[in-house]
Protein backbone atom coordinates (compact mmCIF):
# COMPACT_ATOMS: atom_id res chain seq x y z
CA UNK A 1 0.00 0.00 0.00
CA UNK A 2 1.09 3.63 -1.03
CA UNK A 3 0.37 6.28 0.90
CA UNK A 4 1.24 10.19 1.01
CA UNK A 5 0.02 13.28 2.18
CA UNK A 6 1.20 17.03 1.19
CA UNK A 7 0.95 20.28 2.50
CA UNK A 8 0.75 22.00 -0.98
CA UNK A 9 -1.03 20.77 -4.35
CA UNK A 10 1.10 17.87 -5.60
CA UNK A 11 1.18 15.56 -8.35
CA UNK A 12 1.10 12.05 -7.20
CA UNK A 13 1.26 8.81 -9.29
CA UNK A 14 3.11 5.96 -7.94
CA UNK A 15 3.44 2.21 -8.87
CA UNK A 16 5.75 -0.72 -8.68
CA UNK A 17 8.26 -1.53 -11.99
CA UNK A 18 9.34 -5.28 -10.77
CA UNK A 19 9.86 -7.17 -13.80
CA UNK A 20 8.67 -10.97 -13.46
CA UNK A 21 9.32 -14.17 -16.03
CA UNK A 22 7.09 -16.78 -14.48
CA UNK A 23 9.12 -19.52 -16.39
CA UNK A 24 12.06 -18.39 -14.80
CA UNK A 25 15.20 -16.33 -15.34
CA UNK A 26 16.93 -16.64 -18.36
CA UNK A 27 14.45 -19.00 -19.80
CA UNK A 28 14.46 -18.90 -23.51
CA UNK A 29 11.46 -16.82 -25.06
CA UNK A 30 11.73 -14.52 -22.13
CA UNK A 31 7.97 -13.84 -21.19
CA UNK A 32 6.68 -14.18 -25.10
CA UNK A 33 5.01 -17.39 -24.20
CA UNK A 34 2.90 -16.24 -21.33
CA UNK A 35 -0.58 -15.62 -21.17
CA UNK A 36 -1.52 -11.92 -20.42
CA UNK A 37 -5.04 -11.08 -19.00
CA UNK A 38 -6.39 -7.31 -18.40
CA UNK A 39 -9.96 -6.46 -18.42
CA UNK A 40 -9.86 -3.12 -20.53
CA UNK A 41 -11.07 -2.16 -23.39
CA UNK A 42 -8.88 0.67 -24.62
CA UNK A 43 -5.05 1.84 -24.11
CA UNK A 44 -3.79 5.42 -23.59
CA UNK A 45 -2.18 5.37 -27.00
CA UNK A 46 1.40 7.44 -27.51
CA UNK A 47 3.64 9.41 -29.67
CA UNK A 48 7.18 8.73 -30.73
CA UNK A 49 8.48 9.93 -27.45
CA UNK A 50 5.51 7.35 -25.61
CA UNK A 51 3.58 9.84 -24.45
CA UNK A 52 0.35 9.41 -23.90
CA UNK A 53 -1.34 11.54 -26.87
CA UNK A 54 -4.93 11.88 -24.85
CA UNK A 55 -6.65 9.69 -27.27
CA UNK A 56 -8.18 6.32 -25.87
CA UNK A 57 -7.66 4.31 -28.47
CA UNK A 58 -10.20 0.92 -28.20
CA UNK A 59 -8.14 -2.62 -28.19
CA UNK A 60 -10.87 -4.89 -30.03
CA UNK A 61 -9.39 -6.24 -32.96
CA UNK A 62 -6.06 -5.41 -32.12
CA UNK A 63 -2.91 -6.88 -30.69
CA UNK A 64 -3.45 -5.13 -27.40
CA UNK A 65 -6.50 -7.03 -26.90
CA UNK A 66 -5.92 -8.98 -23.99
CA UNK A 67 -9.30 -9.26 -22.53
CA UNK A 68 -9.83 -12.72 -23.26
CA UNK A 69 -6.55 -13.51 -22.40
CA UNK A 70 -3.97 -13.99 -25.29
CA UNK A 71 -0.31 -15.49 -25.40
CA UNK A 72 2.45 -11.71 -25.44
CA UNK A 73 3.72 -13.44 -28.44
CA UNK A 74 1.17 -13.33 -30.51
CA UNK A 75 1.71 -9.34 -31.15
CA UNK A 76 4.95 -8.36 -29.37
CA UNK A 77 6.48 -8.30 -32.86
CA UNK A 78 3.51 -7.05 -34.42
CA UNK A 79 5.14 -3.96 -36.88
CA UNK A 80 1.72 -3.53 -38.48
CA UNK A 81 0.76 -2.08 -35.45
CA UNK A 82 2.09 1.74 -35.27
CA UNK A 83 1.88 1.58 -31.44
CA UNK A 84 3.81 -1.80 -30.89
CA UNK A 85 6.44 0.16 -33.52
CA UNK A 86 6.30 3.02 -31.20
CA UNK A 87 6.61 1.10 -28.01
CA UNK A 88 8.80 -1.29 -29.50
CA UNK A 89 6.75 -3.81 -27.50
CA UNK A 90 3.89 -3.28 -24.88
CA UNK A 91 5.40 -0.16 -22.89
CA UNK A 92 1.42 1.19 -23.25
CA UNK A 93 -1.33 2.04 -20.51
CA UNK A 94 -4.08 0.22 -20.24
CA UNK A 95 -7.57 1.96 -19.10
CA UNK A 96 -8.85 -0.55 -17.05
CA UNK A 97 -12.79 -0.97 -17.27
CA UNK A 98 -13.26 -0.70 -13.31
CA UNK A 99 -11.62 2.80 -13.05
CA UNK A 100 -10.56 3.79 -9.87
CA UNK A 101 -11.57 1.37 -6.80
CA UNK A 102 -11.80 2.03 -2.73
CA UNK A 103 -10.56 -1.99 -2.63
CA UNK A 104 -8.13 -3.54 -4.89
CA UNK A 105 -9.94 -5.38 -8.24
CA UNK A 106 -8.38 -7.14 -11.05
CA UNK A 107 -5.98 -5.46 -13.17
CA UNK A 108 -4.03 -8.19 -14.90
CA UNK A 109 -3.26 -11.70 -14.79
CA UNK A 110 -0.13 -13.45 -16.23
CA UNK A 111 0.19 -17.21 -16.90
CA UNK A 112 2.69 -19.20 -18.08
CA UNK A 113 0.90 -21.75 -19.02
CA UNK A 114 4.52 -24.51 -19.27
CA UNK A 115 5.32 -23.94 -15.22
CA UNK A 116 1.69 -22.96 -14.80
CA UNK A 117 2.76 -19.94 -12.81
CA UNK A 118 0.16 -17.49 -12.16
CA UNK A 119 0.83 -13.89 -10.85
CA UNK A 120 -2.78 -11.76 -10.42
CA UNK A 121 -2.33 -7.69 -9.87
CA UNK A 122 -4.91 -6.23 -7.98
CA UNK A 123 -5.38 -2.39 -7.00
CA UNK A 124 -7.58 0.60 -6.54
CA UNK A 125 -5.85 2.66 -9.26
CA UNK A 126 -7.84 3.00 -13.15
CA UNK A 127 -4.97 2.15 -15.31
CA UNK A 128 -2.23 -0.81 -15.39
CA UNK A 129 1.31 0.14 -18.01
CA UNK A 130 2.58 -2.95 -19.20
CA UNK A 131 6.41 -3.22 -20.13
CA UNK A 132 7.77 -5.79 -21.95
CA UNK A 133 11.45 -4.89 -21.47
CA UNK A 134 11.50 -3.58 -24.96
CA UNK A 135 15.07 -1.09 -23.85
CA UNK A 136 16.98 -4.03 -22.52
CA UNK A 137 19.32 -4.53 -24.72
CA UNK A 138 21.16 -7.32 -23.64
CA UNK A 139 24.17 -4.87 -21.47
CA UNK A 140 22.33 -5.51 -18.21
CA UNK A 141 23.52 -8.87 -16.74
CA UNK A 142 21.76 -10.57 -14.34
CA UNK A 143 21.48 -13.27 -11.93
CA UNK A 144 22.86 -16.43 -13.27
CA UNK A 145 24.95 -14.56 -15.51
CA UNK A 146 22.37 -14.09 -18.00
CA UNK A 147 22.07 -11.19 -20.10
CA UNK A 148 18.88 -9.55 -20.10
CA UNK A 149 16.83 -8.49 -23.38
CA UNK A 150 13.98 -7.62 -25.21
CA UNK A 151 11.03 -9.52 -23.54
CA UNK A 152 12.68 -11.58 -21.21
CA UNK A 153 10.35 -10.07 -18.63
CA UNK A 154 7.26 -7.89 -17.90
CA UNK A 155 6.13 -5.02 -15.53
CA UNK A 156 3.01 -4.98 -14.87
CA UNK A 157 2.37 -1.54 -13.11
CA UNK A 158 -0.68 0.02 -11.52
CA UNK A 159 -0.97 3.23 -11.19
CA UNK A 160 -3.40 6.45 -12.76
CA UNK A 161 -3.34 7.55 -16.27
CA UNK A 162 0.33 8.64 -17.54
CA UNK A 163 0.83 12.40 -18.16
CA UNK A 164 -2.44 13.24 -16.28
CA UNK A 165 -1.21 17.14 -15.84
CA UNK A 166 -1.00 17.35 -19.19
CA UNK A 167 -4.59 15.43 -20.29
CA UNK A 168 -7.45 16.78 -18.18
CA UNK A 169 -9.73 13.82 -19.54
CA UNK A 170 -7.42 11.28 -17.82
CA UNK A 171 -8.60 12.33 -14.52
CA UNK A 172 -6.38 13.83 -11.55
CA UNK A 173 -3.44 12.62 -10.17
CA UNK A 174 -3.21 15.97 -8.27
CA UNK A 175 -3.24 15.30 -4.34
CA UNK A 176 -4.32 18.25 -2.16
CA UNK A 177 -3.39 19.28 1.25
CA UNK A 178 -5.51 17.18 4.25
CA UNK A 179 -6.35 14.79 1.30
CA UNK A 180 -4.26 11.64 1.68
CA UNK A 181 -3.21 10.44 -1.20
CA UNK A 182 -3.58 6.21 -0.97
CA UNK A 183 -2.97 3.05 -3.73
CA UNK A 184 -3.55 -0.24 -3.14
CA UNK A 185 -1.49 -3.16 -5.59
CA UNK A 186 -1.48 -6.49 -4.73
CA UNK A 187 0.86 -9.05 -6.50
CA UNK A 188 -0.58 -12.20 -5.82
CA UNK A 189 1.11 -15.49 -6.93
CA UNK A 190 -0.32 -19.05 -6.98
CA UNK A 191 -0.05 -21.90 -9.28
CA UNK A 192 -2.91 -23.10 -11.57
CA UNK A 193 -4.84 -25.91 -11.34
Amino acid sequence: EFGAETDRPTIINMTNHAIFNLAGEGAPGGVEGHRLTIPATAITAVDAALIPTGELRPVEGTVFDFRGGRIIGEGIRDGRDEQIVLGHGYDHNFALDKGSTEQPELAARLEDPASGRVLEVLSTEPGVQVYTGNFLTGLLVGKGGHLYRMGDGIALEPQKFPDTPNQPAFGSARVEPGVPYRHVMVYRLSVAD
